[in-house]
């Protein structure tokens, strides 16, 4: 795959994805042309904000050939299913125009939040207790529920709840993101962590309206401000409610900084327009995948 400009750097996850070589030029038509005629390449990828019409053309004319041309914006929502999102407040139409659910989709929505959320409350109440039995066992000192304000639909906060995964007072001076053998984490903290278990609870913020079952992740107030500030767009992912699992959460491992943030927003932006019950479904069957290979965060 060649990939003419550095406007985006594919990661090391999507490069396993794609299981394709990517090569990097400049947008030049000789570039192109030494690097074809010594290597079989599918996908040419405009990866910048400058074309001339002479290398538009070009472009045009290897499709005659076999060769698949497409800008980075598209390539990014139709083969990674994420929307491109620039470093600075560039007009994007297709972000621009991204739209909360209308009443139909809504009323799907919460449709779809019920039916699995009672009956998932119902089966897991064994596993909540057992879970709730653990925490008292390993870090009696905190409260079973860990209750704590993130930002829904609209920037507006609510209590969102989860089992206690962190011993108490794990923040002591400043928010921080928990981190891969993060010492705040006791034993069983880090097994619900994996398993989802410790959201179990956010069930209860479902039924109350505050929350999807899919959805993006519902974040602090103390890390949107900063990411609204370092990542363009980053408040567009408030059009909607939040979700106990979503398309980004099922599609990008690990997130701890405001890199990771704006891979994640990619994905939220595209569950958000994209939105539809086969969508939905897919999230939900690639969160049960998680769960079972205790890959959660």
């Amino acid at each position: 795959m060649i990939v003419l400009g550095k406007k985006y750097i594919f990661n090391e996850l999507e490069k396993e994805y794609l299981n394709k070589k990517i090569v990097y030029v400049k947008p030049k038509k000789e570039e192109i042309e030494k690097i074809i005629s010594h290597n079989n390449f599918e996908y040419i990828i405009l990866n910048t904000d400058k074309a001339d019409n002479e290398l538009i053309k070009y472009l045009t004319s290897l499709e005659l050939k076999g060769h698949k041309f497409l800008t980075i914006e598209h390539f990014l929502e139709n083969y990674l299913y994420k929307l491109y999102v620039p470093n600075n407040n560039t007009k994007i139409s297709y972000l621009e125009e991204i739209k909360p659910y209308n009443k139909i989709e809504y009323f799907i929505k919460r449709i779809i939040d019920f039916s699995v959320s009672i009956p998932l409350l119902i089966f897991t109440s064994p596993i909540m207790a057992y879970a709730a039995y653990k925490i008292k066992k390993e870090s009696p000192e905190g409260p079973i529920i860990f209750k704590q304000k993130r930002v829904g639909k609209g920037g507006k906060e609510f209590v969102c709840y989860k089992f206690r995964s962190m011993i108490p007072d794990a923040e002591k001076e400043k928010p921080q993101f928990a981190s891969k053998n993060d010492p705040r984490i006791f034993k069983w903290g880090a097994f619900m962590r994996k398993t989802r278990i410790d959201e179990l609870p956010q069930l209860i913020n479902v039924l109350k309206g505050e929350m999807h079952l899919v959805g993006p992740r519902p974040e602090r107030k103390y890390w949107i401000d900063i990411f609204e500030k370092e990542i363009p767009y980053y408040n567009q992912r408030h059009l909607v409610a939040p979700g106990i699992t979503g398309w980004a959460q099922v599609n990008y491992p690990y997130g701890e900084n405001a890199l990771d943030a704006k891979q994640k927003l990619m994905y939220d932006l595209f569950y958000i327009k994209n939105w539809s019950i086969w969508l939905e479904i897919k999230t939900l069957f690639k969160t049960f995948q998680v769960v079972l290979e205790k890959r959660g965060v």
